[in-house]
């Protein structure tokens, strides 16, 4: 009897939705190969001629004369000066845009899409969403002309219209952008913002 009852449950249970929570859709992260190219090639560069330096002296050698000017500058310099002033906030400036970089995903070009499985990811880029929204605001009637420019937060059409009037044109762009939106599939859809105008008169 139970085992008549366990296969007759199997399939029910088999046949049950997944209902796993999808992993949030987040933005992708950028590599930054130039600025770490950059940190790696100055620390190198520094360690490698300072490693040097080091190696000759302790060869009975001189150290280099811009070693010396930087430690007797250290050594004698007041601390209020403009010289240690201006290093010091150079140095605070470059290591908070180091903490930026590092913080930060980066790869603002690339919307993330909306994940219908958890081992997949998605994303967009702003130039191809712009084009597929500026087809959509093309097929309305009315409408002469568009430009898209589409950001995290907000996808912005100005749009020129020939004739029907602006507030029509402008309701059926607002509908036909707002599915074009929906259509994307973005995690973060943008508010769509609208503006119709007509075209400059000649003469």
């Amino acid at each position: 009897m139970t085992t008549t009852q366990e296969r007759a449950a199997s399939p029910a249970r088999e046949e049950e939705p997944d209902t796993a929570p999808v992993a949030r859709a987040r933005r992708f992260w950028s590599v930054r190969r130039v600025p770490a190219a950059l940190l790696a090639a100055v620390v190198l560069g520094g360690a490698g001629l300072l490693l040097y330096d080091v190696a000759a002296v302790r060869a009975d050698h001189s150290a280099m004369a811009w070693r010396k000017e930087t430690a007797d500058g250290l050594a004698t310099r007041p601390l209020d000066s403009g010289w240690v002033l201006a290093g010091a906030s150079v140095a605070a400036l470059l290591g908070l845009w180091l903490l930026l970089l590092a913080l930060t995903p980066g790869l603002r070009s690339v919307l993330p899409m909306r994940r219908e499985h958890t081992d997949v990811r998605a994303g967009l880029d702003r130039d191809a969403a712009a084009l597929a929204l500026r087809d959509r605001a093309m097929e309305v009637s009315g409408v002469r002309s568009a430009r898209v420019r589409v950001r995290r937060s907000r996808a912005t059409v100005r749009a020129v219209s020939h004739f029907r009037d602006l507030d029509e044109v402008r309701t059926d762009l607002e509908r036909a952008v707002g599915a074009g939106i929906r259509d994307l599939g973005l995690a973060r859809p943008p508010a769509p913002k609208v503006r119709v105008t007509r075209p400059p008169e000649k003469g």
